[in-house]
């Protein structure tokens, strides 16, 4: 039977309920069990497809084409799985299918109420990942902090979930705050404690109590944090900070996190945790031999979290390349004709970002001006791509007006148009050109060197294309369309014959770099990176 871990959050939100669930993952997985994550969110939009990054971060897409929260791009960079529309639910996707099921006349005329139906929505869901026999244990992230309005029909779903499934079938893990009071120099723990009554009074006891603190919780601490919460005392488990996420699988390794779980799940302990690999890695990141500075250009650098696969991504290609990423965040509008030597100078590499909108697009063209015509490493990313494919024919084939039919709908040059089958569109959610596409490279091109063999696939998320039309004009230009989609022929990369590095993929390449795996597109812009800095 499919054993089920939830996870829920206590006192404050944002103290890492994702990089705590992916480190558990990421052990249990090491000891041989196969595990998957999922995520509940309990705000009302039906994905985070149409929310503003500055909202909740970055949007991540899966495999299967869903609009997810970033937490689940941790899940498979930790685990280097993919995950799917299963592993990630919105109060809003729960409210809407119990109301489909009751226009349906599903409910037979019943009264439809938060208890059962949206519980029984939520448990239903809970069990879909448990019931293909493909996992040993599914974690549930339950998003918010417990004492939320909007999260208590969570809570109840998993009282009653627990209770339906029997003892040591699942437990429940408590990521709580242990503040540091700097004016009486010590720690606190009535916050923990409240939070933990608060779930009590819900009906939930937590079996582990994970203390997120800025420093290390003593013997009395635990014992008494044990002795108020009703745990034992090797289930408080201290979350100390730490430098990088990355640190976190083996500071809960030392805690004995997995241990206590597999004991309290009746698990056998199977071998020890193999993260070799992960140590290696580690060591890479930690002990670079080079540094270079990358300018990632974009609407959203105010919130870091705009671009988080994109930073990951360097992370993990850094390492690769033992090359400290230092990243410069360029805002977009602030970029003009007149200043855009003055923001991208002593930049190893420019980075232009994806985003949706008018706002920036031409700050975005300048640089990419720049960098192409001083020969610096450039890569672009979905929107990235379409400037670079603008800018090359204003600059270089003379279309004066040439531009994407997103900003411009009058242009006489539309180098960028909408798919014909976008334009039948009326709503805007989970309609977008979303998910894994296949791509043939050409033989010959950097793009086809790169990622050494003809046929991929990537990830999409975006409405507007490559306006076949110019493909001959551009081609005879310099500019190749390296890669092709195979069945409806758009062009899904473009790169320039002469010129170091200077690439763009209409997909989203950060979206499958992992750990175990790193991008190969990322890990190559890294690379030119480091040789243009050497030859400065």
């Amino acid at each position: 039977m499919t054993k089920y871990i939830f996870v829920t959050g206590g006192v404050t939100s944002s103290l890492g309920k994702g990089i705590i669930s992916a480190s558990l993952a990421k052990l249990l997985q090491a000891r041989g069990y196969s595990v998957t994550i999922q995520k509940f969110d309990p705000y009302i939009n039906i994905d985070p497809g149409t929310l503003n990054p500055y909202e909740h971060g970055e949007c991540y897409v899966t495999e299967d084409g869903a609009e997810t929260d970033l937490d689940l791009g941790h899940y498979e960079r930790f685990l280097n799985t993919p995950t799917s529309q299963a592993n990630n639910i919105t109060t809003g996707r729960i409210y809407q299918n119990v109301i489909n099921k009751e226009r349906e006349g599903a409910f037979l005329g019943k009264t439809v109420q938060v208890v059962p139906h949206i519980t029984d929505e939520i448990k239903r869901n809970i069990r879909i990942l448990g019931e293909d026999g493909k996992y040993d244990i599914v974690i549930t992230e339950l998003g918010g902090t417990v004492g939320d309005i909007e999260s208590l029909p969570y809570i109840e779903a998993v009282r009653q979930f627990r209770w339906e499934i029997g003892s040591g079938n699942s437990l429940v893990i408590h990521l709580t705050l242990i503040p540091f009071l700097a004016a009486a120099g010590e720690l606190k723990t009535k916050p923990t404690q409240h939070s933990v009554k608060m779930l009590l009074e819900y009906g939930i006891q937590p079996d582990i109590l994970v203390c997120r603190t800025e420093h290390h919780l003593n013997m009395d601490i635990r014992k008494k944090i044990a002795l108020f919460c009703n745990v034992n005392i090797n289930a408080v488990i201290e979350s100390v900070d730490a430098s990088t996420i990355y640190d976190v699988p083996l500071l809960m390794l030392k805690e004995q996190l997995d241990k206590t779980v597999l004991t309290k799940l009746k698990l056998a302990h199977k071998v020890e945790p193999d993260l070799e690999n992960w140590k290696d890695f580690l060591g890479r990141l930690k002990n670079p031999t080079s540094e270079v500075k990358i300018g990632l250009v974009g609407k959203y650098v105010e919130l870091p979290d705009a671009y988080k696969s994109i930073i990951e991504s360097f992370i993990h290609a850094g390492a690769k390349n033992e090359c400290k990423v230092r990243v410069t965040y360029i805002p977009s509008e602030t970029l003009t004709p007149d200043n855009a030597i003055d923001k991208l100078q002593g930049l190893h590499g420019v980075l232009v970002a994806p985003g949706f909108g008018e706002r920036g697009f031409e700050g975005k063209i300048e640089a990419i001006r720049y960098v192409r015509e001083n020969n610096i490493p450039f890569f672009g990313i979905c929107l990235g791509m379409q400037c670079a494919v603008v800018e090359f024919g204003r600059n270089v084939l003379g279309l004066k007006d040439a531009s994407s039919t997103e900003m411009n709908p009058d242009t006489s040059n539309p180098v960028i148009a909408m798919m014909e089958e976008q334009k039948k569109v009326i709503n805007k959610g989970g309609t977008m050109r979303l998910g894994s596409y296949p791509c043939d490279l050409k033989k010959g091109t950097k793009a086809f060197a790169i990622y050494g063999h003809q046929h991929i696939t990537e990830r999409h998320r975006h409405r507007y294309e490559f306006n076949n039309e110019y493909l001959k004009k551009y081609e005879a230009a310099g500019m190749i369309p390296s890669g092709i989609n195979p069945e409806s022929n758009l062009v899904e990369i473009v790169e320039l014959k002469n010129h170091p590095f200077f690439v763009g993929a209409q997909f989203h390449p950060e979206l499958k770099s992992t750990v175990a795996n790193p991008h190969p597109l990322f890990i190559n812009f890294v690379a030119a990176s480091m040789a243009y800095a050497r030859k400065k």
